[in-house]
């Protein structure tokens, strides 16, 4: 796959179904969440990791990956059920409840450098080394059109004006964005701590960026995706930041009003809307991506007691 198109979301989409979880969509906060936090693994990341694999041909020496949790617990899942091996590089920053994540799925877990792109370089050399194959975590056209599945089922899920999108290194949105291609008002939403996407568009190219705040080991990519760059320059409507404290306010609303543990950057597209960052016209039908719920749970509970 050379272009990220929807026929193409439509074929990696039939491909990987019988793999993934159609993700209910519940109306709150006077939008649409697509639950896709709900997914195998805790995340949406599943979609990519199987698409890849589904799509090219594994070697002997089996996966690697780079990841700052959730990619990794993804490729772990895909690879246990798919029969093949997975090395898992993730940075100091991620969380030790998705690090063992990944090792309960079955991933040889190495913990390296301080952030995701250390962590990305030793993948590599390791694949160098080993001879395993890389499944990228968003700059990857097959990674990119299994996210794309996202906005394919949202899409007959939902009829919808605006839909709301966290981003990290750029996969998700840009399947997404590729998907509605125009069609529907995307709304790139990132913590203004790591706002890689942000960024690029200011600089009208992808830059790298300091990565920090809450959000950081599933959000805190350094530089955004070439591929989604291209892909938001073109079909993303508007990048809106939200702070550190948004998001735990969204994080803890979830919990206390949907009975729903997600992750800081689970909760991110969510805190636009909660904290007015983004303030949706009269009639407007708003969607939000709930992406991902390996959340560190006695850390969620101690912050939503009351």
């Amino acid at each position: 796959m050379t272009q990220i198109t929807r026929d193409g979301i439509s074929r990696i989409h039939e491909q990987i179904a019988g793999h993934v979880r159609p993700t209910p969509v519940i109306e709150a906060a006077g939008a649409m969440l697509k639950l896709e936090c709900l997914q195998h693994a805790g995340s949406f990341k599943p979609r990519g990791a199987f698409a890849n694999i589904l799509t090219r041909q594994v070697p002997a020496a089996g996966l690697v990956a780079a990841s700052g949790g959730n990619h990794g617990a993804a490729v772990a899942y895909a690879a246990a059920r798919m029969g093949h091996r997975a090395k898992i590089f993730v940075p100091e920053i991620s969380s030790p409840a998705k690090i063992a994540l990944i090792r309960r799925l079955g991933g040889d877990v190495v913990v390296t450098g301080a952030e995701y792109a250390e962590a990305l370089a030793a993948s590599e050399r390791y694949r160098e080394e080993a001879g395993a194959m890389t499944i990228h975590a968003y700059d990857a056209t097959e990674t990119i059109a299994g996210q794309g599945s996202v906005g394919l089922e949202f899409e007959a899920q939902a009829d919808l004006d605006t839909v709301l999108v966290a981003v990290g290194g750029g996969g998700l949105i840009g399947g997404i964005a590729a998907w509605y291609a125009g069609r529907v008002k995307v709304v790139a939403v990132e913590p203004d701590t790591s706002c890689c996407l942000h960024a690029a568009l200011a600089a009208g190219a992808p830059v790298d960026v300091q990565v920090g705040g809450v959000a950081a080991d599933s959000l805190g990519a350094r530089s955004l995706g070439n591929l989604a760059f291209d892909i938001a320059r073109a079909h993303v409507a508007e990048s809106v930041l939200v702070t550190d404290e948004a998001i735990s306010q969204a994080q803890i609303w979830c919990w206390h009003h949907l009975n729903l543990a997600v992750e800081p950057g689970g909760a991110t597209a969510l805190s636009a809307l909660l904290s007015g960052r983004y303030q949706p016209r009269s009639g407007e039908r708003v969607g939000v991506v709930m992406c991902g719920s390996n959340v560190d749970l006695a850390r969620l509970g101690a912050a939503a007691v009351v």
